[in-house]
């Protein structure tokens, strides 16, 4: 199971051309690592808010602020020498934090929750959809599953960064999903769909890890 086709390595590397002479600047600055790492948190609890009023393009432009951010915080200690696994740690740690955070402000939308914020609410009178509410907690739950198996299966001496949707995948699929979301009469079913896939593909992706390390597993075992 291979990566999707818009984050190949080759497209990678040009988003880290783009963003790495913002990283420099942030480096002569003396900007912290984890204080980007934290700022993308507080984007993301932002995006989050705006998720729950409906405004799915705007709440998505934050989201691209607040993964910017996240890429940036690894390149600028990189950088400046100021790599730790602490600040490793730090930064998956807010990560989790911020993926809840957008995926509350989308349930409580989708469950037809007041909007916080009216002027921001495009359209008013939302019925609630019990539907992407589900599909919201299953991308919740195979998002920390995809962690969670890495994790464990690292603390079992096995590598395991293999499947589809990794996080880097699961937003940059949100975000096309929330800004697609804003397309008159349709936008608002996209963006069921697209809770839709990520809540099968990241759960696809846990089950393939959890298989990958069984399989990595038995071949170690095999060989003793």
């Amino acid at each position: 199971m291979g990566r999707i086709v818009f984050l190949s390595e080759k497209n990678k590397r040009r988003y880290l051309k783009v963003i790495e002479p913002l990283g420099s600047l942030f480096a002569k600055l003396g900007v912290h690592p984890n204080i980007l790492s934290f700022s993308g948190l507080v984007l993301s609890v932002v995006a989050g808010i705006i998720y729950s009023t409906g405004n799915f393009v705007l709440a998505g432009c934050v989201a691209i602020l607040a993964g910017t951010c996240d890429v940036l915080d690894g390149l600028l200690a990189r950088k400046t020498g100021k790599a730790s696994k602490f600040g490793a740690f730090f930064d998956s740690t807010l990560d989790r934090f911020g993926e809840v955070a957008m995926f509350t402000g989308l349930a409580w939308y989708f469950a037809g929750g007041d909007s916080p914020l009216p002027m921001l609410s495009p359209s008013s009178g939302k019925e609630g959809s019990p539907w992407a509410v589900v599909f919201i907690i299953f991308a919740i739950a195979g998002a920390f599953m995809v962690s969670y198996t890495r994790a464990r299966a690292e603390g079992l001496g096995v590598e395991c960064k293999v499947g589809l949707m990794q996080r880097p995948e699961r937003f940059t699929l949100l975000i096309l999903g929330s800004l697609l979301g804003g397309i008159p009469v349709v936008g608002e079913s996209i963006m069921e769909l697209t809770l839709f896939l990520l809540a099968l593909t990241a759960n696809i992706t846990a089950v393939y890890r959890m298989i990958h390390v069984r399989n990595q597993l038995r071949a170690e075992e095999g060989t003793t």
